[in-house]
């Protein structure tokens, strides 16, 4: 099996050295893919770091996938409740509530859904939203969405990295921007 020459963009993110791949996500532009999954160093460094920039909070809450391990570690390290909005519903959520959401990295609509379980008890409650990456924000608008549809304050907006023109958003913290590859 021939392996073929990858391009990376290398990244200091919390004091942790990255080479991210870089990926096409159309015809005109690329991206540097950042993966939190599996990378215990970076999850809680990146966690610690974020929690010292973000405001007081009683709840976390993510989008299914890549956010995960950042909201537990967050959660672990801070206020002890994360919420996962999922992309599916499953046998067991009873009263689910659910938006769409379009995102960049996502090639079709996807259905960001809250379960009562999951949602039970936020009403009224200091929410964090957090993701490993904002780009266009369209994830971010469906979090929001689900999150004051069951009542919760949203108090914040976080991410580890700020892709393309995210990084001049003034509504969110995060602590690394990351560049757009456009192409020629």
């Amino acid at each position: 099996m021939s392996e073929e020459k990858r391009a990376y963009y290398h990244m200091n993110i919390a004091g942790c050295e990255r080479d991210l791949p870089i990926c096409p996500i159309s015809d005109t532009v690329d991206i540097a893919g950042f993966v939190m999954l599996g990378d215990v160093e970076i999850t809680v460094k990146t966690a610690q770091a974020l929690l010292e920039k973000c405001p007081e909070h009683d709840v976390i809450v993510t989008a299914e996938t890549k956010g995960i391990p950042l909201a537990y570690e967050m959660a672990k390290q801070g206020c002890g409740r994360y919420v996962v909005a999922r992309k599916g519903i499953k046998a067991y959520m009873r009263n689910p509530i659910e938006v769409e959401v379009k995102s960049i990295t996502t090639d079709h609509v996807q259905k960001l859904i809250l379960a009562e379980d999951d949602y039970r008890g936020m009403e009224g409650k200091r929410v964090l939203i957090v993701d490993d990456v904002i780009s266009t924000g369209e994830s971010l608008v469906a979090i929001e969405s689900l999150v004051e549809k069951v009542g919760g304050k949203i108090v914040g907006k976080a991410c580890v990295l700020a892709e393309g023109d995210a990084k001049d958003r003034t509504d969110i913290v995060f602590l690394e921007p990351l560049p757009l590859f456009f192409k020629d």
